[in-house]
């Protein structure tokens, strides 16, 4: 009898491989073994969370530009903690009332254009979103798009934020948005959860004059999949943290450090707040700041490298399918990570849907990133395979597409940019 070869088989899970990038559907990417070892060795003592919670700001600070930041349970988490400061400041009262936010400033301004699933985390806090712009350069309307304007116009006396979702093409852009709001004294919390890479992008939002920026633990950074970043003004981050630390001690024998927490500035402590289904473990927290420190430690040119290698050895054995075109791409939205996009000619006697359907069954179960499935392509993204694994991508694809007759298998392989 075979012995189950890793934990998940014990359980009687399969495992799968992941073609389709750090989305949490498919459990996100492969951790680095030195960022493993940390959370493993975290696991084996007993810290006081408030302390090292500071200790974590002390790195995401000096990695972002910012003053302070917290480690939160992903970067939805970090929404509602942001939101959730942004209503309360440090008024232990108005924490204890969160989502009830009747007679608080509680409405926050964002553009329609940027509007997601997402921002169901914004909301949770209790807020209404206000949306201005008319995105007619989605719609085919026209070329305009929400102005700097507009969103100073929709700031009101109960404006409590101005909520931003970074993207390459956003707009407004960040630091116009970013002036109207603070001339009306309101803070701006920007979601850039997937904006790395490039390692730049950690400090830019920041620099740019964002009060509150959360990015995703669990994608580029390579950290543990249910971690994320929020970082800003120290006032901010620590009205963030109180809403989500366990606070079942007495005001007078709770020490945080102070640079943290400025414990001087609370009338009290506040009850569990809204935050509290958010609690970080400690074992997240040094998963997250081991990750970080190695991300930001690295080039990009040594980040990206395996991942062409991986493929360019996925398109080598995917040679010369029948009714089908592999080409190495690179997104200009998304600088350095490539992925092999898979388009099927008009001759093909097998659909897009038919053939996704069949790598989800085989075994091992392959599963691609569907992000062009609208536009007739499947993209193969390197970010979670592990080595060998684009030969079983390859072989698979020319088991169910048949190889052309008179195919080459080794091809000449060109990166073009989609």
């Amino acid at each position: 009898m075979r012995h189950a070869a890793n934990v998940y088989e014990r359980l009687g899970c399969r495992t799968i491989i992941n073609a389709a990038g750090p989305s949490t559907r498919v459990s996100g990417g492969i951790m680095a073994a030195e960022v493993a070892d940390a959370m493993r060795e975290a696991s084996q003592h007993c810290v006081d969370m408030a302390e090292l919670h500071a200790h974590a700001a002390t790195v995401i600070a000096e990695a972002t530009g910012a003053e302070s930041g917290l480690v939160t349970t992903g970067a939805a988490a970090g929404l509602l903690l942001g939101t959730a400061a942004c209503l309360t400041g440090l008024d232990p009262a108005k924490m204890n009332r969160l989502p009830d936010t009747s007679g608080m400033k509680n409405e926050v301004v964002m553009v329609r254009s940027q509007r997601n699933f997402y921002d169901h985390a914004v909301r949770t806090a209790g807020v209404r979103l206000v949306e201005v712009g008319l995105p007619d350069r989605f719609s085919g309307a026209g070329v305009r798009d929400a102005e700097a304007w507009e969103i100073g116009a929709a700031i009101g006396e109960r404006t409590a934020m101005v909520f931003y979702v970074a993207q390459p093409n956003a707009l407004p852009p960040l630091p116009a948005v970013v002036a109207a709001a603070h001339k009306a004294g309101v803070p701006v919390l920007v979601d850039a959860a997937a904006q790395l890479p490039p390692v730049e992008n950690l400090r830019r939002f920041i620099a740019e004059g964002a009060d509150l920026v959360v990015f995703s633990g669990g994608k580029a950074i390579g950290g543990p999949q249910a971690s994320g970043i929020l970082c800003g003004r120290r006032d901010l981050i620590a009205a963030a943290a109180l809403q989500t630390l366990d606070l079942d001690i007495p005001y007078d024998m709770w020490f945080p450090p102070s640079s943290f927490i400025d414990k001087s500035k609370l009338a009290g402590l506040p009850h569990h707040g809204i935050g509290r289904a958010c609690k970080v473990g400690k074992e997240e927290i040094i998963g997250l700041v081991a990750a970080l420190q190695r991300f930001a430690g690295m080039t990009a040119e040594a980040r990206s490298r395996p991942w062409f290698v991986l493929c360019e050895a996925l398109i080598m054995a995917a040679a010369g399918p029948r009714h089908a075109k592999l080409d190495v791409v690179v997104d200009p939205k998304r600088p350095g990570v490539p992925a092999v996009e898979l388009r099927l000619d008009g001759d093909a006697d097998i659909t897009l849907a038919r053939l996704l359907q069949k790598l989800h069954d085989g075994e091992p179960s392959i599963r691609p990133n569907l992000g062009r499935l609208a536009d007739g392509a499947l993209l193969f993204s390197p970010m979670c395979m592990k080595p060998g694994e684009p030969e079983i991508i390859g072989r698979e694809l020319l088991r169910h597409l048949g190889r052309a007759r008179g195919a080459v298998p080794r091809p000449h392989i060109g990166r073009r940019v989609r």
